[in-house]
């Protein structure tokens, strides 16, 4: 099964298209770009994942609506099924910990998906060539079609 997941950002986000054994691509672009791959995207029949953004009573700031609002328009723009996954459901079902950060999942993924690297060795394989929010990209789609194929 294969899988688009984003990590939505106010004003670039990244994604990752995961078959569960190889990254078919994985970008950070800006979100009008984003935007215009999503609506053309000739493959519409597998799922989208949009990590979505929850409060937990802290103030927020400009943006973090600004990222809400990009959430809703890639949403809104695939036309195949989509879906929405908190980042805390991310953090427990990788690290088995809601208080991880974002370099404990990071490890997790590369013990997960690497289990032959050296530590401080940069990934080779599957993960190679993997930067910044494109780690949680990853992350919410190894989540997301583990959790389904568990279903």
């Amino acid at each position: 099964m294969k899988i688009i997941a984003i990590d939505p950002g106010p004003t670039q986000s990244a994604f990752v298209i995961w078959d569960g054994t190889l990254i078919i691509a994985t970008e950070i672009l800006k979100n009008d770009n984003l935007l215009e791959l999503i609506a053309e995207y000739p493959h519409k029949t597998f799922p989208m994942v949009i990590e979505q953004v929850r409060s937990y009573g802290m103030p927020v700031g400009a943006t973090i609506f600004d990222t809400v609002f990009w959430s809703g328009r890639f949403y809104q723009a695939w036309k195949g099924p989509k879906y929405q996954m908190p980042r805390l459901e991310v953090k427990q079902h990788i690290c088995h910990n809601s208080r991880a950060k974002d370099s404990n999942i990071r490890q997790a993924l590369i013990d997960r998906l690497e289990p032959d690297l050296k530590p401080r060795q940069r990934p080779k394989g599957i993960l190679k060539g993997l930067v910044r929010d494109q780690w949680a990209a990853m992350a919410l789609a190894v989540t997301f079609l583990e959790k389904e194929l568990k279903d």
